[in-house]
C-alpha cells in the first residue's frame, strides 16, 4: 500500500486534502485496504486509518433519503413512468381528451401503498439494527471497565466478555478465566455447529489475566490481513516489546460466536461492524421482483409499441380525412384554435389517442396486483395449519410482493442444522452381546409404535440420572439391575471412552460439555443406566458405577481423526486391570475384531442394518484387555513417537493400529439426530412436485450424508451417489466430468449444444435442461466447492449438479452458500428458494428469489432477512403446494382476464375512429370510461383473484404434480399474452360491429329513429360489460357467495348508475356533466337492442367454450389429467390412510459422525484445560451418599 512505511510507524502525515496518506482514503475516493495496522488502547492512532466502527446497517433508507430513493425505485417500474408521462400529457389543453384527475388519483394511490409498505419493511430493519447496535458491552477505558453500546466499540479497544455473551466484534483473545487462557465458544451462527470449539490466547498475553492495570498498559501492535470473508483463516503478527508473535485463527473470537463454559475473557478488537467476517459473509439486501413482474415490464413495452402503432394509424387517418374532407367542412366543424393544417391536426390527434387508448395498460392493474398480493399474504399469516403452538409461532409473510413466485419454485437450498434437524441427539437403540434393545413389544410379542402415550423407563432410582433422558425399553434396565456382565461392560465403555468435560456447580447437578452432541448423548445414556461419568483430571476418570465411585487411571487417548474414524482410551481400573476401550464407525472397527467374534458380528450386523434402515447413526463399541509388560513397552514407543520431529503423525498412526487389533465386540449404539417433525414426508412430497433439493451445510460430510439418508433424500435405489472431494482444481474437474459422463454420456459428444456456452462472449448464459439416465446424488466438500466455483469450473459444476436429484454441500461458508444459489440463478431459468434458521444462512436467504427463515434455536437473524417465516420445515410443503400454487394460478388468471377485458374495452375506440373522422371522439360515455375499471369490473376480478382455487388444499398436497405448470410458467407467458390480445381484438370487433349493425338505420316501435351516437354508446358499453361478466364466470373455478355478490352486484350497480345519471333530474342539476338525458330508458326498452346484446354475448363466448372443451379432450394438460383423477376420487372417497412410520430400508452403514476437533484428546491428556475446582478431582473414591467423603 502506498505510504505503508509511514503508516506502520504511526506517522499521521496529512496530504493537502487533509486525509491520512496511508489510510484507506485518498481525497474523496476510498481505496481498497491491503493490510490492517492497529495498536491496543490507542484510539487516536487507530482513528487515523478511519476503520469502520462496530455499528451495522441493514436498512435501505433514512428519514431524508426515503422519499427520493423510494420514488426512484418505483419509477423504475416502466408503467409508473408511463403514467407520469400520461399525466403531463393530460395537463396540455390542446391534447387532453380526458380529465387529469383520472390518472393522478390512481398513480398517487399506487405510489403511496407501495411506499408505505417499503417504509414498514425498512422500519423493521431499523428496529433490528438498533437492537443489535445497542447491546451492552464492557470496554476498558483509562484503566476502568465502562459499560458501553456495541455500536461505539472501535478497532483497538479491549473489551470484556462473560459466559453466554455474544462476541461483540472480531477479537484477538488476550486472556481468560480458564487454565492456559483457553476459551470455549459455540459457532452455531457461523457454521450451524453447536459442538464446543476451543480457542487459546498467546502465552505472552495470557499473563495479563484480569489485571486491569496490566491490560491498560498493554500497547501491542497488530499487523494483519485486510477484512475478508474467510471464516477459517486469519494471518497476522503481534509486536510487543520489540518481539513478534504469530497470530492465527485459533486465537480469534469471531462476531456471531457465543462464549460458553468460560467465566470471563478479554479481547482486542481487530475488525468491527461491517468489516467482521460475519458481516462480510452476509451479502447485500437485494431488491427482489417476481418473474411475472419482469415479464410485465416487457409486456408493457410491447403494449406501448402496440399503442403507438394504433395512435399512428389513427393520426395518419385523421391527417388524410382532414385534408380531404375536414378542410372543406370547417364552416360546420371548425378546426381548433392554433390548428392550421391537416398534418398538425394529425399530430395533435396522435397524442389525444394516446390518452384515450391508454386503458390498454390501466393504472388500476397495479393497484389490483398489490391488493391481490396483500390478500394472499394474509392467507399465509392466518393459516392455522402453519401455526406452531409449542412456541406460539404463526407463519408470516414478511414480504407481500413475492407470493406468486412461491408457485414456481424449481430449486430449494436448505440448511441442515436447525432446519431439517432439531439439533438434538437422542440415544435411541443399542445392541449388546447380540441382543437388540430400544423397541417396545405388546403382550403378544408384536413390535408396537412408540407414541407420546408409551410408558417411559423410570430412572428415579438413580439420583444422578438426567431427568430429560427418555427411553422406552424396560428390558435394558432389567439387564443392568441383574448385573449382566456384557451390559455393564457396554455402559462402562460409554462412560470412559470420550472427550466430554463435566461441570458440577451443585452436587449431583451434572452438566456435560461435549465437543460433539453425539458424545453427549452416549455419555448421558450411560449416566442414566447407572454408569455416571462424574469427573476427570489429566490422569484420571471418575465414574459412579451403580452407586459406587470408581477412579480409573487414564493412560492414553488414541485420538479420533478423519482417516481412523474411531477413538480409543487405555485405562487402568481400581482393581489394576488394563483395558483398551474403542468406539468408531462399524466398517472400520469390524476390521479390527478378533476372529472369535464371528457369530456375534453377524447378529450385531443384522441389528446395525436395522438401525441404519431407520436412519439412525450407528457406532460399534469394542474392548481389549492388555498385558502390563506389553503396554509398558508400547507406552515407551508412544512417547518417542509423540516427541518425534519428523513423521510424528505417521508413527503415532502405526502405533495406534498395532494396539487396536484383536478387539472383543461389545455391541453397537444407535443415535437419532432428531429430525424436525414431518421432514422426510415433506421432502418426499416436494420431490414428487419435481422440486430439486440441495442441502448446504457447514457440518461435516458424514453428518450431512447421514441426514440425507434419514430424510429420504438419498436412498439405496439411487444409481450412484458421487462424492467430490478433490484438493486441486484438476482433481475436482476430473471428478465432476466422471460423474457427468456416467449420468449422461451424450453430453461429451461434439453435437453437445452446451459447448457454445464455453464462449465467454455469449450473452445468453441460460443452460437447457439435461436429463440423467437414472437417479443420482452428489456430495461435495467445502474445499472442493471453492475450486468448483472458480470461473472455468462453475459451468461444469452446474451441469453435473443440476442433473442430480439431490445435492449436498458440506463444510461450506455462508458466502459459499450464497455463491451456489447465485450460480443456479445465473445458469438456470428457474426460481430458487433458500431456507435456513441461523445467521450463517442470511447470505443465501438474501440471494435466492425467495428467502424463508425458520424461527429456530440459532436466533432470529434468518427470520429478519427472510421474505417468509415459520417455525417448522414441514410447513414448507403447504407454503409452496397450497399458498404458492393458488397465488400463482390466481395472479395468472387475473392478468389474462385483465388484459383481455381492457383490450376488448379499448379497441372499440380504435374501430370507432374509422367511423368518426378519426376525431378522438370517445365511443362510450365519459363516466363509463372513468368507472369501468374502478367500479364495474374491479370487484368481480378481485373476487376471483382472492378466492379462486381449482382444487382445495387437501388435493393440492395429495397430488404434488399439480405444481408443475407453475415451474414451467404455463399459465401466463408471452404466448398466453398474445392469446389474450387476440381474444380481446376478436371481442372488440364483435362489440363494435354488432351494435353498429343493429343500430344502423333502425327505427323504434313508435316509428322514431334510434340510430344516434348516445344510443349506440349505451348499447356498446352494455354489451361489453355483460360479455366480460360472463367471461369471468367462465374463468371462475371456485364459486363463493362473495363471487356471486360481486358479479351480480357490479351489473346491478351499472344499471342503477346509468338510469340515475341519464335521468332528467341529474341533467337539470349538472347540465354539462350528464348530457345522456333519457338515453337509458329510450334504448333499453327496445327488444331489438336486447336481441343484439344477446347475439354479441353468444358470438363472444361460444368460441371460448368450444376451444376449452376441445383442448381438454384432445390435448389435456397435467392439471386436466389430475383434475379427472380428483373428480373420480371424490365420487369414491378413499379409506383413511393407516398411520405408519416412514421407514427406510437400507443396507448402507451409517457411520458415527465425530464432530469434535482432532487433537482434543491431546488437550485433555496435557491437562491444559483442567483446573482443580471440582470437589472430586483429586479423590480416589467418592460416594454421593457419604458425608465423610465430601470435601470442604
Amino acid at each position: 500500500m502506498t505510504g505503508s512505511t509511514k503508516k506502520f510507524h504511526g506517522i499521521a502525515l496529512k496530504e493537502t486534502l487533509g486525509m491520512p496518506l496511508s489510510g484507506f482514503k485518498f481525497g474523496k475516493k476510498k481505496l481498497k485496504e491491503e493490510e490492517r495496522h492497529l495498536q491496543a488502547n490507542n484510539r487516536d492512532f487507530n482513528l487515523e486509518f478511519e476503520y469502520a466502527n462496530n455499528s451495522i446497517k441493514t436498512s435501505k433508507y433514512n428519514f431524508f433519503t426515503f422519499l427520493p430513493l423510494n420514488l426512484f425505485e418505483q419509477f423504475q417500474r416502466i408503467a409508473n413512468a408511463y403514467f407520469l408521462f400520461l399525466l403531463i400529457l393530460q395537463l396540455i389543453p390542446q391534447v387532453s381528451s380526458l380529465s387529469w384527475f383520472t390518472t393522478v388519483v390512481p398513480l398517487v394511490l399506487v405510489l403511496t401503498v407501495s411506499g408505505v409498505k417499503d417504509a414498514i419493511d425498512d422500519f423493521n430493519r431499523h428496529k433490528s439494527d438498533n437492537h443489535v447496535n445497542n447491546r451492552p458491552v464492557q470496554v476498558l477505558i483509562n484503566g476502568r471497565l465502562k459499560g458501553d453500546k456495541w455500536m461505539n466499540i472501535q478497532v483497538g479497544d479491549i473489551i470484556k466478555l462473560e459466559n453466554n455473551n455474544f462476541v461483540t466484534a472480531d477479537l484477538l483473545l488476550l486472556s481468560s478465566s480458564e487454565p492456559h487462557s483457553l476459551t470455549y465458544i459455540e459457532t452455531a451462527e457461523l457454521d450451524g455447529e453447536t459442538n464446543l470449539k476451543v480457542k487459546q490466547a498467546l502465552t505472552v498475553t495470557a499473563e495479563l489475566g484480569e489485571n486491569l492495570q496490566k491490560l491498560t498498559d498493554f500497547n501491542g501492535e497488530v499487523k494483519c490481513e485486510a477484512p475478508n470473508n474467510k471464516l477459517d483463516k486469519f494471518t497476522g503478527t503481534l509486536i510487543l516489546r520489540g518481539e513478534k508473535f504469530a497470530l492465527d485463527n485459533e486465537k480469534m473470537l469471531l462476531r456471531g460466536c457465543t462464549i460458553r463454559n468460560t467465566e470471563w475473557c478479554f479481547g482486542l478488537v481487530i475488525y468491527a461492524g461491517p468489516d467482521t467476517k460475519l458481516m462480510q459473509n452476509c451479502g447485500k439486501t437485494a431488491f427482489k421482483r417476481t418473474s411475472i413482474d419482469r415479464l410485465m415490464n416487457v409486456l408493457v413495452l410491447v403494449i406501448f409499441a402496440f399503442l403507438a402503432l394504433m395512435c399512428f394509424i389513427l393520426a395518419i387517418g385523421n391527417g388524410i380525412w382532414e385534408h380531404d374532407k375536414g378542410y372543406y367542412f370547417q364552416v360546420y366543424l371548425p378546426w381548433a384554435a392554433g390548428v392550421n393544417s391537416a398534418a398538425y391536426s394529425g399530430f395533435l390527434m396522435f397524442w389525444s389517442y394516446v390518452i384515450i387508448l391508454n386503458t390498454v395498460v390501466p393504472i388500476s392493474l397495479y393497484v389490483s396486483v398489490e391488493i391481490i398480493r396483500l390478500g394472499n399474504s394474509f392467507y399465509i399469516d392466518w393459516d392455522r395449519k402453519m401455526y406452531y403452538p409449542l412456541n406460539d409461532t404463526p407463519a408470516q409473510a414478511r414480504t407481500t410482493t413475492l407470493n406468486e413466485e412461491l408457485g414456481q419454485i424449481k430449486y430449494i437450498f436448505s440448511d441442515k442444522t436447525g432446519t431439517l434437524t432439531q439439533n438434538i441427539m437422542a440415544f435411541n437403540k443399542c445392541s449388546i452381546n447380540g441382543k437388540s434393545y430400544g423397541d417396545v413389544y405388546d403382550m403378544a410379542g408384536q413390535r408396537t409404535e412408540i407414541t407420546e402415550h408409551t410408558e417411559k423407563v423410570d430412572f428415579s432410582y438413580n439420583q444422578l440420572a438426567d431427568p430429560k433422558f427418555v427411553f422406552y425399553d424396560h428390558s435394558l434396565v432389567e439387564a443392568v439391575k441383574l448385573d449382566d456382565a456384557a451390559t455393564h461392560g457396554f455402559f462402562r465403555l460409554l462412560s470412559l471412552c470420550h472427550t466430554v468435560m463435566p461441570e458440577e456447580k451443585k452436587e449431583g447437578n451434572l452438566v456435560y460439555q461435549a465437543q460433539s452432541p453425539d458424545e453427549g448423548a452416549l455419555v448421558t445414556a450411560a449416566r442414566n443406566f447407572g454408569f455416571v461419568f462424574r469427573a476427570r483430571t489429566p490422569e484420571t476418570i471418575t465414574v459412579v458405577e451403580m452407586g459406587e465411585t470408581k477412579v480409573y487411571e487414564l493412560l492414553a487417548i488414541l485420538d479420533f481423526n478423519n482417516v481412523r474414524k474411531r477413538m480409543s482410551v487405555i485405562v487402568r481400573s481400581p482393581e489394576g486391570n488394563l483395558t483398551l476401550y474403542c468406539k468408531g464407525a462399524d466398517t472400520i472397527v469390524y476390521e479390527l475384531l478378533e476372529s472369535s467374534c464371528g457369530p456375534l458380528k453377524e447378529e450385531t450386523m443384522e441389528h446395525l442394518n436395522e438401525f441404519a434402515g431407520e436412519g439412525l447413526r450407528t457406532l460399534v463399541v469394542a474392548y481389549k484387555n492388555l498385558q502390563e509388560d506389553y503396554f509398558q513397552e508400547w507406552q515407551k514407543r508412544h512417547h518417542e513417537a509423540s516427541t518425534a520431529l519428523d513423521g510424528r503423525e505417521e508413527k503415532l498412526s502405526e502405533l495406534y493400529e498395532e494396539i487396536e487389533k484383536d478387539l472383543m465386540l461389545l455391541g453397537a449404539t444407535a443415535i437419532e439426530d432428531k429430525l424436525q417433525d414431518g421432514v422426510p414426508q415433506t421432502i418426499e412430497t416436494l420431490t414428487k412436485a419435481h422440486i430439486k433439493i440441495w442441502v448446504l451445510t457447514g457440518d461435516k460430510q458424514e453428518t450431512a450424508v447421514n441426514i440425507g439418508y434419514s430424510c429420504n433424500m438419498l436412498h439405496d435405489d439411487m444409481k450412484d451417489v458421487f462424492i467430490i472431494e478433490g484438493n486441486t482444481s484438476e482433481d475436482v474437474l476430473d471428478e465432476l466430468r466422471t460423474a457427468r459422463k456416467k449420468m449422461n454420456p451424450d453430453s461429451f459428444l461434439d453435437s453437445d449444444e452446451i459447448i457454445k456456452f464455453e464462449n465467454p462472449s455469449m450473452k445468453s448464459r441460460i443452460l437447457p435442461e439435461e436429463q440423467a439416465n437414472g437417479v443420482y446424488g452428489l456430495v461435495i466438500n467445502g474445499h472442493s466447492l471453492a475450486y468448483a466455483l472458480e470461473g472455468n469450473l462453475e459451468l461444469e459444476l452446474v451441469r453435473t449438479a443440476c442433473m442430480c436429484k439431490v445435492v449436498i454441500c458440506c463444510r461450506v461458508t455462508p458466502l459459499q452458500k450464497a455463491q451456489v444459489v447465485e450460480l443456479v440463478k445465473k445458469y438456470k431459468k428457474a426460481v430458487t428458494l433458500a431456507i435456513g434458521d441461523g445467521a450463517n444462512d442470511v447470505s443465501m436467504i438474501k440471494t435466492a428469489h425467495i428467502g424463508v427463515g425458520i424461527s429456530g434455536q440459532e436466533g432470529m437473524q434468518a427470520v429478519l432477512s427472510s421474505d417468509f417465516s415459520f417455525a417448522q420445515f414441514r410447513y414448507l410443503q403447504r407454503l409452496l403446494l397450497v399458498h404458492g400454487r393458488w397465488s400463482y394460478i390466481r395472479m395468472c388468471k387475473f392478468l389474462r382476464y385483465f388484459f383481455y377485458k381492457n383490450f376488448a374495452f379499448t379497441l372499440v375506440h380504435f374501430w370507432y375512429g374509422f367511423f368518426s373522422g378519426f376525431s378522438a371522439q370517445t365511443v362510450y360515455d365519459q363516466w363509463f370510461i372513468t368507472l369501468y375499471n374502478l367500479v364495474y369490473t374491479s370487484l368481480p376480478v378481485l373476487g376471483m383473484s382472492l378466492f379462486d382455487q381449482d382444487v382445495d388444499d387437501r388435493w393440492s398436497m395429495q397430488f404434488p404434480h399439480l405444481y408443475e405448470p407453475g415451474q414451467q410458467n404455463l399459465y401466463f407467458n408471452k404466448i398466453e399474452f398474445v392469446k389474450c390480445v387476440l381474444h380481446g381484438i376478436y371481442s372488440s370487433l364483435i362489440l363494435f360491429f354488432i351494435p353498429y349493425g343493429a343500430m344502423y338505420d333502425t327505427m323504434r316501435s313508435d316509428g322514431k329513429a334510434i340510430a344516434d351516437y348516445q344510443s349506440f354508446a349505451l348499447m356498446a358499453q352494455t354489451c361489453l360489460l355483460i360479455v366480460v361478466s360472463v367471461q369471468i364466470g367462465l374463468d371462475t373455478a371456485y364459486w363463493t357467495a362473495v363471487n356471486q355478490f360481486f358479479i351480480w352486484g357490479s351489473l346491478s350497480v351499472y344499471f342503477a348508475i346509468i338510469f340515475t345519471m341519464y335521468s332528467d333530474g341529474m341533467y337539470l342539476i349538472f347540465t354539462a356533466s350528464f348530457p345522456f338525458i333519457g338515453t337509458a330508458r329510450n334504448t333499453l326498452s327496445q327488444p331489438n337492442v336486447w336481441l343484439a346484446i344477446f347475439l354479441s354475448i353468444i358470438l363472444c363466448v361460444l368460441p371460448v367454450i368450444g376451444s376449452r372443451f376441445l383442448k381438454a379432450q384432445l390435448m389435456p394438460t397435467i392439471s386436466d389429467k389430475v383434475l379427472r383423477k380428483i373428480r373420480a376420487a371424490k365420487k369414491q372417497p378413499p379409506p383413511p390412510l393407516p398411520k405408519t412410520r416412514l421407514r427406510r430400508t437400507s443396507t448402507r452403514r451409517s457411520g458415527y459422525a465425530f464432530s469434535h476437533q482432532h487433537g482434543f484428546g491431546a488437550l485433555i491428556m496435557s491437562g491444559r484445560n483442567m483446573r482443580p475446582k471440582l470437589p472430586f478431582t483429586t479423590t480416589g473414591t467418592f460416594s454421593p451418599n457419604s458425608e465423610k467423603n465430601r470435601h470442604k
